[in-house]
């Protein structure tokens, strides 16, 4: 009983996040989402069947990365008073990783699914903003 009451912890800290605030941010996920869309634009440029094997492999590595800075904004950033606030935050974030899946970036060479997938990161970006500014 003593060392349990030697041991608590005498001061308690919350965040709402994992870390403090600064950690996190959208121009991760924005910076490989252009990458993919310059790789579809310059696809589209190409005939050369090696050029354009290994402008795939990167988009679709790129694609991936996309999808994992939003997955780590949308389960660790976000916490259910954005969600209330903005309720269409999970339908965006949904859209938004589907966008840079194997239905749209990762399966995709049109550099139009690349600017889909920026205009979703966009919105995602505004809100994310505007939670940083009211925290």
């Amino acid at each position: 009983m003593r060392l349990s009451r030697i041991l608590r912890p005498r001061l308690e800290a919350t965040a709402h996040c994992d870390l403090p605030c600064g950690v996190y941010d959208p121009a991760q996920a924005r910076i490989e989402a252009e990458s993919v869309k310059a790789i579809q634009e310059k696809y589209q440029g190409n005939d050369d069947a090696d050029f354009r094997a290994r402008a795939i492999e990167i988009k679709e590595q790129r694609s991936d990365l996309v999808k994992h800075h939003l997955w780590v904004l949308w389960t660790d950033y976000f916490k259910p008073p954005h969600f209330e606030k903005y309720p269409e935050l999970h339908e965006l974030f949904n859209k938004a990783t589907k966008a840079a899946g194997a239905s749209g970036t990762k399966g995709s060479n049109d550099p139009a699914t690349g600017q889909e997938l920026l205009d979703y990161i966009a919105q995602i970006d505004k809100i994310f903003w505007e939670t940083k500014q009211a925290a």
